[in-house]
């Protein structure tokens, strides 16, 4: 891929000086694809060999939202592919795949000190850092955003260079000839791929990618209908046979396994542990200690966890663990007189709210991430050259850490992409890269190391605990016409990006951001109700522990904030709750759209223990819709849902199967976030050590669930998370009509009526 854009970036310093930034040469890259023999090579994106067989790049991690079928798709249609000769093959980084929406997104976190000259992925100064830092990264539904044109421009480039190369064979116009199943097409005569293969890449490559009139696009059914799947997944019949492989199962020659034991969370020590206890231990190997943590190295994994609880760790520190009652203390101490910063504001912003008509507090608990797949990664140290299999969603930060860490240099240093079982964000860190990077530096030997489920509830990064405050002045008929959202919390997108910009450690993170205002970590707070004045702060809270990006984001928790707050609000007006949000959503029919149709999915008012909520992700013009109607009532053991319908205006829809794996999914991860998934802390240790303690819905709880997608040409949404934010206030307004109870706490039932 080359860039032919020139520019020089020029501005006015502080002192009056002129700044100037850097000259943005045209930069070429290697083909990050392998070739097999016979195989030829057509850009970045593709591949097309001897049989036929068209291999897709995947830039991203797949860890079960079907990206890895989504973008072959892509390039499958513009193509004019048969789907039945389709592959895929994950890429290393690379400057050739940047993820230019997500870069500017969080542009805030790359050079804090001038976001402003890369707040748009059509920046100059966006595309030189994605490049030059191969920063590729999956993480807040930007893959469509991100690569369907460069996918598609990357595939009708192949299209017209096959199509050259049977046009000349047949002595006719291109422009007569067109492509489908895998075959160029002119009147009665046709030619594969894979006859034409070989030519084709042999010929110039056109100046400007002529691409198909339409784009990816299906449409959707009602609901319940059942429709034939013209795009199955990919990854699909490898995960049922059990061919499909993750980190855990890399086997290297020579390979050793290891287990580690971090200390507690907070500023933690490594101070005893007693190596005498291994004297006469069979199949241990090895011991690595780090600076908070400690492996043992056995023959099998289960040797050296019994290694590790034979020699007994013991952690020191400061004594600033994280314990929820001291977080819990601080938390509301912020948000009752902390200082605030105004993140977004609407009209007159919080003027006239200093004694509001409702104000109201809210809570919300830290939240793990608990992926079926605890952090595994294979590390192989050999000839001064670092390989690592493992799965991360920024691999090239990775990459430099775990490279630094080893003492390796970049360029010896080699991450094969592995798919992950779950993340939910909890492989936006990658310290066990790391630490795998070290054990093998000091072992000599191949290792895997894998987490025990213990080890991943203590030393992932959770998602961060709030406390919120909303507050009021109403209008005639108990209208909203001013409101203030004072959002308490630590920065974590700061912290994130200090890790994976800076790597910093964990505290060297917190200790880095202390006290700064963090726009990305409110993400969805500006409501989209027509309220005339708005303002919302952020008031930064230093914890000892270190938090992360969850599904959902900042959405999650604004989400139920003023989804519950706005239920509250009519109630107090004594309003329907369904009339009352349609009366508000003047300025995004498309929103109104969604809740008119949820309610009629749903039979709205057919029954008792209804609640709604409604929300929209991202901005007015791309963002995606999505409204939910509950139904569910308190009972013996807990909260019961019976059913979540949700209707969702995503734009263009490109795989409707897998955006209906996708919403289905996130309606049931949020309903874990609304009934469990949370953890307590005390003396730095999370008092939850299982899955089995985290409250999760089994599968004879899980709701019944219907969807429907509107129909729409905008832009298309991933609908990986929109799912996520809405099930937790949908099931407090439900649990509210059923009860009379307004819970107001994260996960709900946990106290904070």
């Amino acid at each position: 891929m080359k860039v032919s854009r020139r520019g020089v970036l020029a501005g006015t310093a502080i002192g009056g000086g002129l700044v100037v930034g850097w000259l943005l040469r045209p930069r070429s890259f290697a083909d990050p694809m392998l070739l097999g023999a016979g195989d030829a090579a057509f850009g970045a994106w593709l591949t097309i060999a001897p049989d036929g067989v068209v291999t897709v790049a995947l830039p991203q991690l797949e860890m079960g939202q079907g990206v890895s079928t989504i973008l072959p798709q892509i390039v499958a249609e513009e193509l004019g592919a048969d789907w039945r000769q389709v592959a895929v093959e994950p890429v290393p980084s690379s400057g050739a795949y940047p993820n230019l929406p997500l870069a500017a997104r969080w542009a805030s976190l790359w050079m804090p000190f001038a976001a402003g000259l890369a707040s748009d992925p059509t920046d100059l100064l966006t595309r030189r850092f994605a490049e030059g830092a191969r920063f590729d990264a999956t993480a807040a539904g930007t893959t469509l955003d991100a690569y369907e044109t460069s996918a598609r421009e990357g595939a009708a480039v192949a299209r017209t260079m096959l199509i050259e190369e049977a046009a000349e064979r047949w002595d006719v116009q291109p422009d007569a000839c067109d492509t489908r199943a895998g075959f160029v097409l002119c009147g009665s005569k046709r030619l594969s791929f894979a006859n034409l293969a070989q030519g084709a890449a042999r010929r110039s490559v056109p100046d400007i990618p002529i691409l198909r009139a339409s784009a990816a696009q299906e449409t959707p059914v009602p609901a319940g209908q059942e429709v034939e799947i013209p795009f199955p997944r990919l990854d699909l019949p490898a995960k049922v046979d059990g061919g499909w492989r993750f980190a855990g199962d890399v086997r290297l020659p020579g390979m050793v396994h290891a287990a580690i034991r971090h200390g507690p969370v907070g500023p933690a020590a490594l101070e005893h542990f007693d190596i005498g206890a291994l004297r006469g231990s069979k199949g241990v190997t090895g011991v690595v200690r780090g600076r908070d943590w400690i492996a043992a190295m056995g023959e099998t994994w289960w040797v050296a966890e019994r290694a590790l609880a034979a020699m007994e760790p013991v952690f020191g520190g400061d004594g600033r663990w994280a314990d929820s009652s001291a977080m819990d203390a601080a938390l509301d101490e912020a948000v009752r007189h902390g200082d605030a910063h105004d993140i977004a504001t609407r009209g007159g912003g919080a003027e006239g709210i200093e004694k509001p008509d409702l104000m109201v507090r809210y809570d919300i608990a830290p939240a793990v991430h608990a992926p079926i797949e605890t952090a595994s990664a294979t590390a192989w140290l050999h000839d001064d050259r670092l390989e690592l299999w493992v799965a991360c969603q920024v691999p090239e930060s990775a990459r430099a850490a775990a490279a630094e860490a080893a003492g390796v240099s970049l360029s010896n240093t080699v991450i094969y992409p592995m798919p992950a079982g779950g993340s939910f964000d909890a492989r936006l860190s990658f310290g066990h890269a790391i630490e795998a990077a070290v054990i093998a530096r000091e072992t000599g030997r191949p290792v895997q190391l894998t987490w025990s489920r213990w080890q991943e509830m203590l030393a992932s990064f959770p998602r961060a605990p709030a406390a919120v405050i909303a507050s009021a002045r109403l209008g005639p008929a108990g209208s909203l016409e001013a409101q203030r959202t004072r959002i308490a919390m630590p920065p974590v997108m700061r912290q994130l990006g200090a890790r994976l910009f800076d790597n910093r450690t964990a505290q060297g993170a917190i200790a880095r951001v202390s006290g700064e205002a963090d726009a990305l970590a409110c993400a969805g707070a500006m409501p989209a109700y027509d309220i005339p004045n708005v303002a919302v702060q952020h008031v930064p809270v230093d914890l000892p522990l270190p938090v992360s990006r969850m599904r959902g984001g900042g959405d999650a928790i604004i989400a139920f904030v003023t989804e519950s707050f706005v239920d509250e609000a009519a109630a107090r007006a004594k309003r329907e709750p369904l009339s009352f949000r349609i009366g508000m959503l003047g300025r995004d029919p498309r929103l109104a759209e969604c809740l008119q149709q949820a309610a009629h999915l749903a039979q709205w008012g057919s029954e008792s223990g209804q609640g709604v909520a409604c929300h929209r992700m991202g901005n007015a013009q791309s963002g995606g819709r999505i409204a939910c109607i509950a139904t569910a009532r308190r009972g013996q053991g807990g909260v019961r849902v019976s059913s979540l319908h949700a209707v969702m205006d995503i734009g263009r829809i490109v795989n409707l199967d897998i955006a209906r794996q996708q919403v289905e999914g996130g309606l049931i991860f949020g309903t874990s976030l609304a009934l469990g998934s949370s953890t307590e802390y005390e003396t730095g240790l999370p008092r939850s050590a299982r899955l089995a303690d985290l409250s999760l819905p089994l599968l004879a709880d899980s709701p019944e669930i219907t969807l429907k997608f509107v129909a729409s040409d905008a832009p298309p949404f991933d609908p990986g998370e929109i799912g996520t934010v809405i099930a937790a206030p949908a099931i407090a307004n439900a649990l509210f009509a059923a009860t009379g109870l307004r819970l107001r706490r994260l996960p709900l039932l946990s106290g904070g009526l």
